[in-house]
């Protein structure tokens, strides 16, 4: 696959925070394609696409909370618009548990509002007699703008005291950047909990775990065409493409900083009823969009904004172009109907027989798509 122009550019700002000084880590210097790009984001009015800057910052359990602090409060100051932490990112044991307005929330959430940014911050919650492991998404203010209790705990979470309570729903924040899926860890090895994100429209995913996960986490990049940002605490950070490229893979000794750089406005396509609409929206804007990437052996293709004040996916959706995930979706839908019944039920209920299937799918007991939360 040919090196792309978003690339090129996306990999520059893997390490943008250079100069900056982290314990245990030194980070290279920041260079002329990241600079220029980053200059030309600091003017209003400039940015091509709908970039979003995320910084993962990757550590064991074992650093203190001052010691997160001073990372995060570090991260803040390079303008980024979400800051993420690991899964857990103060441990879990028999005397971790916290609530919302404990010392690990109150830290970030002051961060959060001191560098106007979106911070991710899994912590062990306690609510009431419940225990979850919960990701708790602060707002540019400071403010709790989404919780995601993890749907798949890890076997070693029921050990504890009290043990870990299974979340019940996959989250999807509507962010002032896109939308924003949260998964965590064991998550990864669920296909269920990665289409209810793609169903709520997510376009980006941030996972934190406690392990790095490779091809799993690129599966679901390449069946929901979203990009995912892992955050980690084996000190490691991957970043998947919304075509299931693997972008870029970072590893440090003891913390790991990375800062990506991502165009939400990116659009991927099926060449199924989209190639005369391409054609002619590549015809009549040749200085607003281009094609960036076409795959032959998928039929995908990859369409983006050329210029500053377009958007290439609000100028597909004029031509009739139907974007690849939203053309699946219909796709099943429209099979389904014919089938008389979801085949999802099949898959979620595989004893149930066609009959029962059809007496599901009468009562409205499978559970199907749904707009973004938040």
């Amino acid at each position: 696959m040919r090196r792309r122009t978003f690339l090129k550019r996306s990999m520059g700002e893997v390490g943008v925070l250079a100069g900056i000084s982290y314990a245990g880590l030194t980070l290279g210097e920041l260079n002329e394609t990241s600079q220029r790009q980053a200059e030309q984001e600091g003017r209003p009015g400039e940015k091509v696409g709908r970039p979003v800057r995320i910084t993962s910052i990757s550590f064991p359990s074992s650093l203190s909370l001052d010691e997160i602090a001073a990372h995060v409060d570090n991260a803040g100051a390079a303008n980024v618009d979400v800051i993420a932490l690991p899964e857990l990112c103060r441990g879990q044991n028999d005397r971790s548990e916290e609530d919302l307005q404990g010392p690990t929330v109150t830290a970030m959430a002051a961060l959060a509002r001191k560098h106007n940014t979106y911070i991710v911050c899994p912590i062990d919650r306690r609510k009431k007699d419940l225990r979850l492991n919960t990701v708790v998404l602060l707002d540019r203010s400071g403010n709790v703008a989404c919780l995601y209790d993890k749907v798949f705990p890890y076997w070693s979470e029921y050990d504890v005291h009290p043990p870990a309570n299974v979340g019940e729903d996959a989250q999807v924040y509507r962010a002032d950047f896109g939308l924003l899926g949260l998964a965590t860890c064991f998550d990864v090895n669920f296909p269920e909990v990665w289409k209810r994100l793609s169903d709520k429209g997510a376009e980006v995913v941030i996972w934190p775990s406690a392990y790095s996960a490779g091809t799993s986490l690129q599966a679901h990049a390449i069946n929901h065409h979203f990009y995912i940002v892992s955050v980690t605490q084996t000190n490691d950070c991957l970043l998947y493409d919304i075509t299931g490229e693997k972008l870029s893979y970072s590893k440090s000794e003891k913390v790991n900083v990375a800062t990506v750089t991502l165009d939400l406005d990116r659009g991927i396509y099926h060449e199924n009823f989209n190639l005369s609409k391409r054609d002619q929206l590549l015809k009549e804007h040749p200085e607003d969009v281009e094609q960036e990437n076409w795959m032959k052996l998928e039929q995908w293709f990859v369409l983006k904004a050329k210029r500053p004040g377009v958007s290439a996916r609000e100028l597909a959706k004029q031509y009739g172009l139907e974007e690849l995930r939203h053309y699946l979706g219909r796709s099943r839908r429209s099979i389904d109907e014919r089938r008389g019944w979801r085949y999802e039920a099949k898959v979620l209920f595989p004893d149930l027989d066609v009959a029962s299937c059809k007496a599901w799918n009468d009562r409205g007991n499978i559970a199907g798509a749904s707009g973004a939360t938040g």
